[in-house]
């Protein structure tokens, strides 16, 4: 069923949003920088009324935030769900700007979350990828040496122990710029390879590639970037739209989370990077196109198979408990 709904669908600084989906229910983590605790939780049954449920990062042991600059700390955030077990892999950014990528893993959402696997990559923004044969899948924009070209590696991973095979150049995007944020997708015998490019500000985009093979080589999507804010005029107010997730709904709808700010006067933005939705779907050859225009909006429309859930109420003020949106 066609419906409409209101962006952001979660307001207020959860930057970089990553989506999972356990039967009818969605999930969703989103970064937290220097904040604790860390990676916000939240749990939705249509993709636009969400509730926060908690943390991934509760215990100093997981994250360790003394002398944090702004800025630092916890970076985009994926969540993916495999046989019964929840997966969160970040990247944690310390003082001196060395960046360590990191697992935790739980059986309960709800509950508390493993201590961390480390893992032996530089680099940022981590994701993975449960393939069918067993495979695990490593994707982040981690060069081996600052010699190697700019763009996205994979390596083979281990989840248990955090291991992790010979790192592998696999695209470098459309512009050569920032080319972070993927997420590998494995869709109707394609590997589709997700990024963002041009930075987090007013160029931010989101391009697309495929192959037949996790290893490459990819082709590039011909209406790249299929997602992109940066030709909007002034009556739209959302800009800076990039590191985006896909999601299907099980019935054949496709959704994608994704960040972006409201800007203000003078294009300042002062409520940080918002969580977006945006409605999916794949051409007649196979490529993603983002509907209706490739633009994210205020006001969007999507096909839903899932009936409209009722907004979250407001937790009720208490002097003797700290509610979880604060």
């Amino acid at each position: 069923m066609k419906r409409s709904y209101q962006n952001p669908v979660i307001p207020g600084f959860y930057p970089d949003p990553s989506v999972c989906r356990v039967g009818k229910d969605y999930y969703l983590a989103a970064s937290s920088f220097e904040y604790f605790p860390g990676v916000p939780l939240f749990h939705s049954r249509d993709l636009v009324h969400w509730r926060k449920i908690g943390h991934a990062l509760t215990r100093k042991s997981q994250l360790d935030l003394t002398f944090c600059p702004p800025s630092k700390g916890i970076w985009a955030p994926t969540l993916r769900y495999h046989n019964g077990t929840f997966y969160m892999i970040t990247t944690v950014m310390d003082y001196h700007g060395i960046c360590r990528k990191f697992l935790v893993h739980t059986d309960d959402i709800y509950g508390e979350w493993s201590e961390p696997v480390w893992i032996d990559q530089p680099g940022i923004d981590p994701s993975l990828l449960f393939d069918d044969d067993g495979k695990v899948y490593l994707t982040s924009n981690g060069a081996p040496t600052p010699a190697d070209p700019k763009g996205i590696y994979q390596a083979e991973i281990d989840v248990k122990t955090g291991k992790i095979g010979p790192s592998r150049f696999i695209w470098g995007g459309i512009s050569g710029k920032y080319p972070e944020g993927p997420h590998l997708y494995k869709i109707n015998g394609y590997y589709y390879l997700l990024i963002a490019e041009g930075g987090c500000q007013y160029g931010h985009m989101q391009t697309a590639a495929r192959s037949k093979s996790p290893w490459g080589p990819f082709e590039s999507c011909p209406h790249n970037p299929f997602l992109s804010n940066r030709d909007c005029d002034h009556r739209n107010i959302i800009q800076g739209i990039g590191h985006f997730d896909l999601i299907d709904d099980g019935e054949g709808n496709y959704f994608g989370v994704c960040l972006g700010y409201r800007i203000s006067e003078q294009y300042f933005y002062h409520l940080g990077r918002e969580t977006f939705l945006v409605p999916m779907t794949f051409d007649a050859d196979g490529w993603p196109v983002a509907l209706p225009d490739g633009k994210v909006t205020l006001q969007m429309e999507g096909e839903f198979s899932m009936p409209e859930d009722a907004p979250v109420p407001a937790e009720p003020f208490s002097y003797d408990k700290i509610a979880l949106d604060w």
